[in-house]
């Protein structure tokens, strides 16, 4: 799955376009940005709800490729400006982190649908 085909999904909006179109190798879904940078892989898609340009510099180190903002938290532009310097696509979804990340794993590979 390309971060592009993220739009194709039901209930995600792409608020910040200024992106390489690469392919999502993993998912990972945390809130504590500490975590994220000692765990996230290179190339992989955030799920989170911290909506804020502490989260674009952390994804930025640990080469996370694309956000989703869930719970429809609102995104301040100045975490999109940051989004857009750094190349890192942000979405945001009224979903919940549970079923999002759910839902990407579907569809990168991560867990078999039923």
């Amino acid at each position: 799955m390309k971060i592009s085909d993220l739009q194709s999904l039901e209930s995600f909006t792409c608020l910040q376009e200024e992106y390489e179109d690469i392919e999502i190798v993993s998912g990972y879904t945390s809130d504590l940005l500490s975590d994220v940078m000692a765990n996230a892989d290179e190339g992989s898609v955030l799920v989170t709800i911290q909506a804020h340009k502490n989260t674009i510099a952390v994804s930025s180190l640990a080469g996370v490729a694309a956000i989703i903002i869930c719970s429809n938290r609102p995104v301040p532009d100045d975490m999109l400006a940051a989004a857009s310097s750094e190349g890192i696509a942000v979405f945001q979804t009224a979903e919940n982190q549970f079923n999002t990340s759910a839902l990407i794993a579907q569809h990168i590979g991560g867990c078999p649908a039923r």
